[in-house]
């Protein structure tokens, strides 16, 4: 199989989920069975909130073309981010090296046709960005007030435990389905909790769109 490089450390415990998930949708037999993956998990990339949002901090996108440059020396075939937001700098990267971009936007957007109008769940970081404008299907909304999902974010970063957060992810997640079909979930640290919420919401989760095309990528030939 081909080596997939992970673009990881945004955060930490999101790229270990992706590690897991990848593991998980992989029906295998012995350790050769599995998908080869090259994790470069940094979690020195600086914050895309502070620089998306607060406008504070550096750009994260000189490490992440430092990493990518690292990943394709390592012998990846391909590029995975696990991260959301980080893909305003997607572009970026294909200045630093020549593999492609398994591009879990293009992915997500995707899976969501014909899914009716998309509720996002995300970092306010992906909604001022404007990340998912141009993949998602006509008719998507973010919650009128995203402070309690950043605070969610920040919690989870911080090492809350899922189910601390959970129940005000699902009040987020029912207020949205007030006026939306189905829900994305469009954050990594959200992913953590995402498998909390109620059976009886329907979504899409962005991390998943991911693990699908590094397990096709990895199992395919050159």
């Amino acid at each position: 199989m081909r080596p997939v490089g992970i673009l990881g450390g945004m955060g930490p415990q999101a790229t270990v989920l992706l590690m897991q998930k990848v593991i998980d949708a992989v029906p295998a037999r012995d350790d050769a069975d599995h998908v080869p993956l090259i994790v470069h998990q940094n979690p020195a990339v600086p914050s895309r909130i502070k620089a998306l949002i607060e406008g504070t901090g550096p750009s994260p996108l000189p490490v992440l073309q430092a990493m990518a440059r690292d990943l394709a020396a390592a012998g990846a075939s391909a590029l995975a981010m696990p991260c959301n937001t980080a893909h305003a700098y997607a572009d970026g990267l294909a200045d630093a090296t020549d593999l492609p971009l398994l591009h879990m936007l293009d992915l997500t957007g995707a899976a969501l046709a014909g899914k009716g109008r998309i509720g996002v769940l995300a970092s306010p970081a992906t909604r001022l960005s404007g990340v998912f404008d141009r993949h998602l299907p006509a008719g998507f909304a973010f919650p009128k007030d995203d402070a309690p999902l950043l605070a969610m974010i920040r919690a989870v970063k911080a090492g809350a435990a899922p189910a601390a957060i959970a129940p005000d992810l699902a009040a987020e997640a029912m207020r949205l389905m007030e006026t939306c079909d189905h829900l994305l979930i469009a954050c990594t640290e959200l992913s953590l909790v995402a498998p909390l919420l109620p059976d009886a919401l329907p979504r899409t989760d962005s991390l998943d769109c991911l693990v699908a095309a590094i397990v096709a990528h990895a199992q395919s030939r050159p």
